[in-house]
């Protein structure tokens, strides 16, 4: 009887044994690994979540849409264009690089850059070069613009650009106000660069000084300088762009293909070319 009961037990152990040997043999399968997705997928998928096209009315009535499909590099359109965008530097009236200026870039509709390539072969047979100060400005620019307004106590670029303005009287006189033309995509400031002289020409004022010394026809300048502001400003009219009676810089294409929409994008690499 008891050999029988050893005999049962040895079996049953025997039983086991092979059943966990056999488990050990089999190995658990591991969970397939997720691949990281490499640097360029990432930026893809950045790209991919960006918003989409919007365009919706603000509190003030006004268009805005971040929709830059009809914008392009005015660098890719006139290649030998010189670039000093003033508000990614801080060499400008507020003395900081200003919001949405991301890089040292410059965007226009397409219309207005094709425009703008007519008066660059124009100028170049007459020994210039177009040099760019700014030209599409997104809103939030502007917007930027006009908190620096409300701030009485920010003074540090008076010097430079309006010592003869208090500067509560900036956004009364229209130098600085809620929405610009140029955040409708089709309008430069630019001056004009002598291939000779390797200098810009002398317009008798800088770029963004406010005060009658920037009007076109300003009375106290020398017959030279006079003279280089017509031969910017006849080039510029001569390619379907009019100018600004304030400001010998400021161009519009006269007939902008946004006349009443107002972007918002910011000015970087990822904004154009989508």
């Amino acid at each position: 009887m008891k050999k029988t009961r050893f005999g049962a037990l040895s079996a049953i152990l025997a039983v086991v044994i092979c059943m966990i040997l056999a488990g050990c043999g089999q190995q658990a399968e591991a969970p397939a690994e997720t691949e990281a997705p490499a640097e360029g997928q990432q930026t893809e998928q950045a790209a991919d979540a960006q918003e989409e096209p919007t365009t919706a009315v603000a509190e003030d009535g006004v268009t805005l849409s971040n929709d830059s499909s009809d914008f392009v590099l005015i660098t890719d359109v006139v290649p030998d264009a010189i670039l000093e965008i003033r508000y990614y530097s801080t060499y400008n009236f507020v003395g900081e690089r200003i919001d949405g200026y991301e890089e040292p870039l410059a965007f226009l509709t397409r219309e207005a850059a094709q425009a703008l390539k007519e008066v660059s072969d124009d100028v170049d047979k007459q020994g210039y070069r177009l040099k760019i100060y700014d030209a599409y400005r997104p809103q939030m620019a502007v917007s930027n613009f006009v908190e620096w307004a409300k701030d009485p106590d920010d003074t540090k670029m008076k010097e430079y650009f309006y010592p003869e303005l208090d500067k509560d009287v900036l956004f009364p006189q229209g130098y600085i106000a809620e929405h610009s033309g140029h955040s409708r995509g089709s309008t430069v400031d630019l001056t004009l660069f002598d291939k000779e002289t390797e200098k810009e020409l002398d317009m008798g004022g800088t770029f963004d000084y406010f005060g009658e010394q920037s009007y076109p026809d300003y009375k106290g300048i020398t017959d030279r300088q006079y003279k280089n502001r017509m031969i910017l400003r006849k080039a510029m009219m001569d390619h379907g762009f009019k100018p600004l009676p304030e400001e010998w810089w400021h161009f519009t294409l006269e007939d902008e293909p946004y006349p009443d929409t107002y972007f918002t994008f910011p000015v970087n690499s990822d904004s154009v070319g989508k």
